[in-house]
């Protein structure tokens, strides 16, 4: 099942967003980095998962329920929008019929792996799984204030995209990449931010990329109303509109 983002024309503002409240209980989940034998994402969200035992530490065999609870659990995503999130990595098993995923799946280029991460070489130049330093300092140069706004982050995005496609002489960005990145861009500006203001505070972002780890010690905690499908078409409109983009199918993970 594909989500197919709807088009729309929105003014952009300045958006508002309330200082971040002060740490909550669940701060204290557990969390334990990959170790040997462990496998890990383009996706510094699912990598989180994992380290906070959300997904299985090792990041294999990851079933469906598996990912809908932990998806429902630290950022209270709708079930029924798990359950593409989940088909959707799910289709990076080159293995057929599979019933499981790994993380390392993702990997898989122009699936849910694409080049113009935010976070990630392309992988023409390395491996893109591992966090890189540089590549995410340009991203870090749009935001420009201590929120998020939609626009900052698709300015962010624009300019991977951009800086990629200079640099990188085997350069792609298929309608499957194209749709990942937009949809990743969403989510984290809101899901892990305020889905109606579309902003996030930027020390979240930072924390969540660098340490792969939800920002529970910074205030962060789920949204009180379910995340749902409308809420990410909603927001792949305003990175649209944004960039003056076309409607674009998309892929989620």
């Amino acid at each position: 099942m594909r989500i197919t983002y709807i088009s729309a024309t929105i003014a952009f503002g300045t958006a508002t967003l309330a200082q971040p409240p002060p740490p909550h209980p669940q701060q204290s989940v557990a969390f334990e980095p990959a170790g040997p034998g462990d496998v890990r994402s383009p996706c510094p969200i699912l990598n989180a998962f994992a380290n906070h035992g959300y997904l299985p530490h090792s990041g294999k065999a990851i079933d469906q329920n598996t990912t809908v609870n932990a998806l429902k659990t630290a950022l209270n995503i709708d079930p029924s929008f798990g359950v593409t999130l989940f088909n959707n990595a799910l289709s990076t098993n080159p293995q057929p019929n599979a019933k499981t995923y790994d993380l390392d799946h993702l990997s898989r280029h122009n699936l849910g792996e694409h080049d113009g991460s935010l976070s990630r070489q392309d992988e023409f130049f390395g491996d893109q799984a591992v966090f890189d330093e540089a590549v995410f300092n340009q991203t870090m140069s749009f935001y420009t204030g201590d929120i998020i706004t939609m626009q900052m982050a698709a300015n962010a995005r624009a300019s991977r995209i951009m800086t990629s496609n200079l640099t990188n002489p085997n350069f792609t960005l298929s309608d499957a990449g194209s749709g990942a990145s937009m949809t990743e861009t969403a989510l984290y500006v809101t899901n892990l931010g305020d889905k109606k203001a579309a902003a996030v505070p930027k020390s979240w972002i930072q924390y969540l990329f660098q340490n792969e780890r939800l920002p529970y010690e910074l205030g962060f905690k789920a949204q009180a109303e379910p995340y749902m499908a409308d809420d990410l078409n909603n927001a792949i409109a305003k990175i649209q509109a944004a960039q003056h983009f076309p409607q674009s199918p998309g892929v989620g993970l």
